[in-house]
């Protein structure tokens, strides 16, 4: 029951004492699971074969007849290879699509009783979920920048000389786009802010001839496929009538209070698994918390991310 209150009150959500009376054990877990990732029944995840039998293997409780391998519900996912019970996934699901801000790999550890490296991978598995192009958007959609990285207050004395002396410090720079009509969010780490690549990008998300708001970069002058419209940031602006940019630089916003906040350090590395991650927690914020967590079910089928692969 929904509940006057701040926020998205209106969507329905569990309670952590409602997911325990849901998954009260291990062949829940993997019922619930099964149910997502196999909808239309039960299937070979190498083969795609419907001709499959129980079988008594300690791990893979599952037999394809056609191309004679055993699997689980794991297989043919970012879960595959994954020694965790299916019960504590659903709970760091949990975890992660009710914190708007993101969960540590030290919170997880401790909520989940598993060693801080086990959950810093769990979490980058969970990421992979939503490591998928959500555009091209149909507008009207707003498009921004923005640099990521450590503060330079916090900086060495020693070091804040030669930072100033790089771009921006030497962050990263990110390119989003969000839907006005679906509030849906695009974004991807990108190399540079010149006009080449950040209209580009806009290009690759946004349809042609859709109306785009920026600021008054000169990065957005000369929009050629696009109706455009700018607010001029620099003389204090920031809404004419429907054109602003308010709406992903909140997400900016949220961003970076979970960089600052939660995460404290996020490596160039693994930056876009992160900003793929906030961009699809946004995305889905109108979902109810089942919805959500059926969403990164989903979104795990078809990936796979070793651990060698993630620290190498």
């Amino acid at each position: 029951m929904a509940y006057s209150a701040p926020g998205k009150h209106y969507r329905d959500g569990i309670s952590i004492f409602d997911l325990h009376d849901m998954f009260p054990d291990e062949a829940s877990a993997r019922e619930w699971f099964e149910s997502h990732v196999w909808p239309d029944g039960r299937h070979c995840p190498r083969c795609g074969s419907m001709r499959t039998t129980e079988s008594k293997h300690k791990k893979m409780p599952y037999w394809c007849s056609d191309c004679r391998s055993y699997f689980s519900v794991k297989t043919g996912t970012a879960l595959e290879s994954s020694k965790i019970p299916l019960r504590k996934w659903v709970f760091a699901i949990y975890l992660e699509v009710t914190s708007l801000k993101g969960v540590s790999s030290m919170k997880l550890h401790r909520d989940l009783k598993v060693t801080q490296k086990t959950a810093w991978f769990m979490l980058h598995r969970l990421r992979e979920a939503w490591a998928f192009n959500k555009g091209p958007f149909l507008g009207p959609a707003e498009a921004d920048e923005t640099h990521v990285g450590g503060k330079l207050k916090n900086m060495h004395r020693g070091k804040r000389k030669a930072a100033r002396d790089r771009y921006n410090y030497g962050k990263s720079i990110v390119a989003g786009v969000k839907d006005r009509a679906t509030n849906k969010v695009s974004a991807a780490v990108v190399g540079d802010t010149t006009a080449y690549t950040l209209q580009t990008f806009i290009e690759e998300n946004v349809v042609p001839d859709a109306k785009v708001y920026t600021d008054d970069s000169r990065s957005y002058v000369g929009l050629i496929f696009h109706e455009h419209e700018a607010v001029n940031h620099s003389a204090g602006e920031y809404v004419r009538g429907d054109a602003s940019t308010q709406g992903i630089e909140s997400f900016w916003s949220m961003f970076k209070r979970a960089y600052h906040g939660t995460y404290h350090h996020i490596s160039p590395k693994h930056l876009q698994r992160y900003v793929d991650q906030f961009a699809g927690k946004a995305s889905d914020r109108e979902m109810n918390t089942v919805g959500q967590m059926r969403a990164v079910v989903a979104g795990m089928i078809g990936k796979r991310l070793l651990y060698r692969h993630l620290v190498s």
